[in-house]
C-alpha cells in the first residue's frame, strides 16, 4: 500500500488561523469529490472555527478516565476503519492521556500515513524539538509538547501561516483567541511585541531553510549543477590577512540589498603544513563574519582557485568576494593569480567581486614551504630542464658550428637554469650530462669519451665547478627562504599563544580547534590521568573522528608533563612542526588550569555569597528582630509592676501588643530560618498530590479580614506540591501585597489552569515594580523603594519563590493590567514531569485540560 501524504500548516504562534486554514482546505477537498473526514480538531470555544467544522464528518473520539477527569483523545482505530483519502488531526505536537494507543499525537499520524491515508495536520513553530532552547530564550517558557523535527521535515507540503504581532494582538485583545479572563496575562506575558516578532522571524527562517533543502534535493536529484540564484549567498575568499575585514563587510553590504542575503566567509589552507595566515587575524575575522549574521568555514585544498570555486558552488553562492592581490608587478610573472583565475573560470552564474583594500600591491610575504624547500613542481621541472636541455642543445648544435666556448656557455646556461629552478641535484646531473656530451661531440677527437687537449680538460673542469657553485647557492637561498618563512609563521602562532596567555581569552575547545585548524588535522584532544596507571580521561576536544582512549592511538601526540597529552588525527607531522605543536600543548595545559580555577573562584564565590547571607542574617537579628522583642519586654514589664492599677483596657492593649509582637518575631524568625535552609540546600519537599483550595485558604490566616477576595474554583486539576511549602509561598505573597496595597483595595488570589499547569495568582493595586526591578524583588534581603526598616528584612519573597522552585515550580513578577504587581506563582499539575515550569505560556488547548 502507498504511503499517505502529509501536509502541515505551521503557524508563526498560536491563534494566527492554522486550524481555521486547515478546515478551509477540507472544505474545499469535499467540494471537488475527497473523501476527507476529521479525525481530531481542537476549536477552542472560538465561533468562527466552530463553525468551519459544519459540513464535515466528524470520527467520535475516545474517551479516557484519567485522575477523575473524562478526556477526548482521537480514535485512531475508529479511523483506521473509517479508512478516508484524507483525515484531519490538529495539534500534531499534543502529548496524549495516558491510555491512548501512542504516547504522541505525531505517532498516531504516522500510522495513519503507513495505512495510506492522507494527514492534514498543524504544528507551531515553538513546538518543533530543536527549536526548544532558541524558543525559551525568546520567551521564557520551556515547551513540553514537541514534536521531532524529521516528522515536519518529511512533510510533503508545508504552509506557513503568519500574521502580524500587530493584528495577532488586536485577535487577543477582542476575546478571538482566549477567554476575556486570560487576555491580560497573555498579552502581558508570551504574546508580547518583541515575543511574537521573534518567533516570526523564526517561523520564517525554518520555512526559507526547508525551502533550500528542497531546492538542494531537486538540484541534486535532476543533476543541475549549473548556480540557481534563488537566495544571495555571497562567498568571501579570505587568505588571513588584514584585507579580509574590508572584504567581509563589503559582503555584508552586498547582502543586505537582496531578502535572505547570506555570507559565508571561507579560508583555504594546503593540507601538508602550517598555514601561512596569521592565526590571531583568522581569529578577528571569524568573530567578525559572525557578529554579522554569517559563517566561517575552513577548507583544506592545494588548489586554492579551485578548491574556492567548488566550495561556492557546493553551497550554491551567487556572488563571491575576493580582494585586490597582494602582489607586486614583478610577482605576476609567475601567474595571474588567485582573483584572476576565479573569474576566469567562475563562468557566467557566478559573480565575482575584486575589492581594493589598503594592502594592495604591498607584497604577499614569504610563504611557508610546504614539504620540501622548494616544491614538488620546481623540482619536477628542474630535472627536466637539467637532463632534456642539454639533450636538445647536442642536437641543435650539431647543426652550427659555434666553436667549443659558445658551446660550454650555453651548457652552463642549462646547467643554471636547472639550479635555480630544481636546486643541487637537478644541477648536478645537468653539469654531469653536459661536460659527457661536450666531451662527445665537441671535443676533439670528436664522439669519444676522451679530451686531447689539456687545456678542454681544465675547461670542462671550469663548467662543471660552476655548475656546482651556482647549484649550491640556489639550494643555500632556498634554505634559508624556508627558514625565514617557517619562523615567521611560528613566531607569528607564538605571538598569539603568549597574547592569549596574558589575556586569559581563548578557552580550551577554542584553542584546540585553533590547533586542528593550524595543523589540517582532522581532530584534536587533550588528555590526562591521575597517575602512571590511571586510566587516560579527555579533557577537551575538538574535531570530528572517534574519540582517543590513549595517545598512543594518535597519529601525533606531544606530552605536556608526565600525566597530559596533547593527541591529534588526520596525518603524521614532520619533525619540524613539533616545535609549534609543543607550544600549542602548554597553552592547551594552562587554558586547562585557568578553567579549573575558574570553577574553584565560581565556588569560592558562592561560599562568600553564603557568608555575606550569614552576615546579612546577623545583622537582620540585631536590629529588625530587637523591636518586637523591646516591645514585648516593655509591655511584660508594665504588666508585671505593681505601682500602676492599669485598667481592664490597658491590660488588653498590653496583651495585644505581646501577642502581636510574637507573631511578627515568629514569622521574622521563621523567614529567616526558610532562607537559611534555601542557601544551604537542605530543602526536601515532600511532593503529593492535593487540591489548591485546600491549601490556599489556610495561607491567608495571618493577614486582616475582609482584605484579600479569595477566587479558587474547586474544579481545579490536584497539583503535585509539597502542602506545608506551598502554602508558606502563598503566605508570603499574600502578606507582601497586602502590605503595598492602597486602603479599601482588596488583595485578589485566584486560581486557573493553563495547559498541564495551575497558576496562582495574587494581585494588587500598590504602586507596582519597574521592570527593570522585577527580578531584584525575589533576591534576599531586598525591600522595594522607600519601605521602612520596620516592614521586614525583605525575605518573605526570595523564600516564597525558593520554595516554589523546590517544588518544580515557578514564581515571576507581572504588571497588573490598570495600575499594580502581580505574582504568578505556576504549579505543575498532577501527573505531569517533574521540571521547571515556566510562565506566561498560553495552553492551546486551555479549556479542555481544565474541564
Amino acid at each position: 500500500m502507498a504511503r499517505g501524504k502529509l501536509r502541515i500548516y505551521l503557524g508563526a504562534a498560536p491563534g494566527v488561523g492554522k486550524t481555521y486554514a486547515m478546515l478551509s482546505e477540507a472544505h474545499r477537498r469535499v467540494e471537488r469529490g475527497t473523501d476527507c473526514v476529521v479525525g481530531y480538531v481542537e476549536h477552542h470555544d472560538r465561533p468562527r472555527t466552530e463553525v468551519m467544522l459544519h459540513g464535515l464528518e466528524q470520527v467520535p473520539r475516545r474517551r479516557l478516565e484519567h485522575r477523575g477527569a473524562t478526556f477526548g483523545e482521537m480514535d485512531v482505530d475508529a479511523v483506521l476503519r473509517r479508512a478516508p483519502a484524507v483525515a484531519l488531526v490538529d495539534e500534531l505536537a499534543h502529548t496524549n492521556v495516558p491510555g491512548s494507543r501512542n504516547a504522541k499525537r505525531w505517532q498516531d499520524v504516522e500510522e495513519l500515513l503507513a495505512a495510506g491515508t492522507d494527514v492534514v495536520s498543524t504544528v507551531n513553530i515553538q513546538h518543533l524539538e530543536s527549536l526548544g532552547d532558541v524558543v525559551e530564550s525568546i520567551t521564557g517558557v520551556r515547551q513540553r509538547e514537541t514534536v521531532p523535527d524529521e516528522i515536519v521535515r518529511r512533510a510533503d507540503q508545508i504552509e506557513l501561516v503568519d500574521m502580524s504581532p500587530q493584528a495577532l494582538r488586536r485577535r487577543m485583545a477582542h476575546g478571538n483567541i482566549y477567554q476575556p479572563d486570560k487576555v491580560d496575562a497573555a498579552l502581558s506575558n508570551y504574546f508580547r511585541p518583541g515575543n511574537l516578532t521573534a518567533l516570526r522571524e523564526l517561523a520564517l527562517l525554518w520555512v526559507a531553510d526547508r525551502v533550500d533543502e528542497y531546492l538542494n534535493a531537486y538540484r541534486s536529484e535532476h543533476q543541475v549543477s549549473r548556480i540557481w540564484g534563488s537566495r544571495e549567498r555571497i562567498v568571501v575568499g579570505l587568505t588571513g590577512g588584514p584585507e579580509g575585514r574590508t572584504l567581509i563587510r563589503r559582503a555584508a553590504r552586498l547582502a543586505e540589498k537582496g531578502a535572505g542575503g547570506e555570507v559565508l566567509a571561507v579560508y583555504i589552507s594546503r593540507s601538508d603544513g602550517l598555514t601561512s595566515a596569521s592565526p590571531k587575524e583568522l581569529a578577528v575575522q571569524r568573530t567578525l563574519v559572525e557578529d554579522l549574521g554569517g559563517t566561517f568555514h575552513h577548507v583544506v585544498g592545494d588548489d586554492i582557485p579551485a578548491s574556492l570555486l567548488d566550495f561556492a558552488r557546493g553551497v550554491n553562492a551567487t556572488q563571491i568576494v575576493l580582494g585586490s592581490s597582494r602582489r607586486k608587478a614583478w610577482q605576476y610573472v609567475f601567474g595571474p593569480g588567485v582573483g584572476a583565475t576565479v573569474a576566469r573560470e567562475s563562468g557566467p552564474d557566478l559573480d565575482v567581486h575584486i575589492v581594493t583594500h589598503e594592502e594592495v600591491a604591498k607584497g604577499r610575504g614569504l610563504p611557508v614551504a610546504r614539504g620540501g624547500r622548494l616544491g614538488r613542481a620546481r623540482i619536477v621541472s628542474g630535472w627536466l630542464v637539467g637532463l632534456a636541455g642539454p639533450a636538445i642543445f647536442a642536437v641543435l648544435l650539431n647543426t652550427v658550428d659555434l666553436g667549443l666556448a659558445n658551446d660550454m656557455l650555453l651548457f652552463l646556461a642549462v646547467t643554471v637554469a636547472a639550479a635555480l629552478l630544481g636546486g643541487l641535484l637537478p644541477a648536478l646531473a645537468s653539469a654531469a650530462f653536459g661536460s659527457l656530451l661536450l666531451n662527445y661531440f665537441y671535443t676533439p677527437p670528436l664522439h669519444r669519451l676522451t679530451v686531447a687537449d689539456p687545456k678542454n680538460i681544465v675547461a670542462i673542469a671550469i663548467f662543471f665547478g660552476v655548475g656546482m657553485s651556482v647549484a649550491s647557492v640556489v639550494d643555500l637561498a632556498a634554505r634559508r627562504t624556508h627558514q625565514a618563512a617557517r619562523l615567521r609563521a611560528e613566531s607569528e602562532i607564538l605571538s598569539f599563544l603568549a597574547g592569549n596567555v596574558l589575556r586569559g581569552e581563548t578557552g580550551l575547545e577554542e584553542l584546540l580547534e585553533r590547533v586542528r585548524e593550524t595543523f589540517a588535522m582532522e581532530s584534536a584532544a587533550l588528555l590526562e590521568r591521575a597517575g602512571d596507571v590511571e586510566p587516560w580521561t579527555c579533557a577537551g576536544r575538538a574535531g570530528f573522528g572517534p574519540p582517543l582512549r590513549r595517545p598512543e592511538d594518535a597519529d601525533v601526540d606531544m606530552p605536556v608533563g608526565d600525566h597530559m597529552a596533547l593527541a591529534l588525527t588526520g596525518r603524521v607531522l614532520p619533525a619540524e612542526d613539533r616545535r609549534v605543536l609543543a607550544a600549542f600543548a602548554a597553552q592547551a595545559a594552562v587554558a586547562l588550569d585557568r578553567r579549573r580555577l575558574q570553577e574553584e573562584a565560581d565556588q569560592a564565590k558562592e561560599l562568600a555569597e553564603g557568608n555575606r547571607i550569614r552576615t546579612a542574617l546577623l545583622a537582620a537579628v540585631s536590629h529588625d528582630l530587637r523591636t518586637p522583642l523591646a516591645g514585648i519586654k516593655a509591655a511584660v514589664s508594665s504588666l508585671r509592676s505593681e505601682d500602676v492599677a492599669w485598667s481592664e483596657e490597658d491590660r488588653a492593649e498590653l496583651l495585644e501588643g505581646i501577642e502581636e509582637g510574637a507573631d511578627r518575631l515568629d514569622h521574622l524568625v521563621g523567614n529567616l530560618l526558610d532562607m537559611s535552609r534555601l542557601q544551604t540546600g537542605t530543602v526536601t519537599p515532600l511532593i503529593r498530590e492535593i487540591d489548591v483550595d485546600e491549601v490556599v485558604p489556610m495561607a491567608l490566616c495571618g493577614v486582616p479580614e475582609d482584605s484579600v477576595e479569595l477566587d479558587v474554583p474547586e474544579t481545579l486539576p490536584m497539583v503535585a506540591v509539597d502542602p506545608g511549602l506551598l502554602e508558606r509561598s502563598v503566605a508570603n505573597l499574600v502578606e507582601n501585597a497586602v502590605k503595598y496595597s492602597p486602603p479599601r483595595h482588596r488583595v485578589v488570589v485566584s486560581a486557573s489552569a493553563i495547559g498541564d499547569r495551575v497558576e496562582v495568582r495574587v494581585v494588587d493595586r500598590g504602586p507596582g515594580v519597574p521592570d527593570e526591578a522585577k527580578d531584584r524583588i525575589f533576591e534576599p534581603f531586598q525591600r522595594y523603594g522607600d519601605a521602612p526598616r520596620g516592614a521586614g528584612v525583605g525575605l518573605g519573597l526570595a523564600v516564597a519563590r525558593g520554595f516554589a522552585e523546590a517544588m518544580g515550580g515557578s514564581l515571576n513578577a507581572e504588571d497588573t493590567p490598570g495600575g499594580g504587581l502581580t505574582m504568578v506563582l505556576s504549579l505543575r499539575a498532577a501527573g505531569t514531569r517533574p521540571e521547571a515550569l515556566p510562565v506566561g505560556e498560553p495552553s492551546t488547548e486551555p479549556e479542555r485540560q481544565a474541564s
